[in-house]
């Protein structure tokens, strides 16, 4: 017990050490309450065997999605289960890194720490072709009042990939041959 309660006293100390230490404020920022602050931890994150080669194929701007081989659904982002079958997935495949926008929101207020870009912004869910599931991502070079579900999309890799899911910049609208 003695060690219980003086590690109790130990974490409450440091407990108050730290909020001492601790400088943070409380703003109003367009009619919100916005909280200021940092919080540092420090962490190691496998993105797992699936993640690592969705990556290294966005590295090498290529999107890969896997395959269920029961039902033949074919998932991107992959998942390492099939969501509709539950069959482990194995067979990878290339889709295109063009598709559709299934839906999207419109982001009115800007965070710089939060967002990549300035206010107003877009976030679609994109159905690649040869992929039966959408991915979510940013929507760049459009005019936000243009968007429509249904539009098709061409992802815009970064220059310098590095192997995440940001090596897709963001998706683009793609410029109808025919306006007819």
């Amino acid at each position: 017990m003695a060690g219980a309660s003086q590690t109790g006293q130990q974490l409450a100390k440091e407990g108050s050490r730290m909020e001492n230490e601790t400088t943070f404020e409380i703003q109003e920022k367009d009619g919100l309450l916005v909280h200021q602050g940092v919080i540092r931890v420090p962490y190691t994150w496998a993105a797992g065997e699936v993640a690592s080669r969705f990556y290294a194929g966005l590295r090498e701007k290529k999107v890969l999605g896997l395959r269920c081989p029961a039902c033949k659904v074919v998932l991107v982002p992959p998942k390492k289960v099939c969501h509709r079958c539950f069959s482990d997935l194995t067979d990878w495949v290339e889709v295109g890194d063009e598709g559709v926008l299934q839906t999207f929101t419109v982001v009115h207020y800007s965070e710089p720490d939060l967002h990549p870009v300035e206010a107003p912004f877009a976030y679609g869910i994109i159905k690649l072709d040869g992929a039966d599931t959408g991915m979510t991502h940013l929507i760049g070079e459009a005019d936000i009042k243009g968007l429509k579900a249904g539009m098709r999309l061409k992802a815009v890799f970064r220059h310098q990939p590095q192997g995440n899911y940001l090596d897709i910049a963001y998706f683009k609208p793609i410029e109808e041959a025919n306006h007819g």
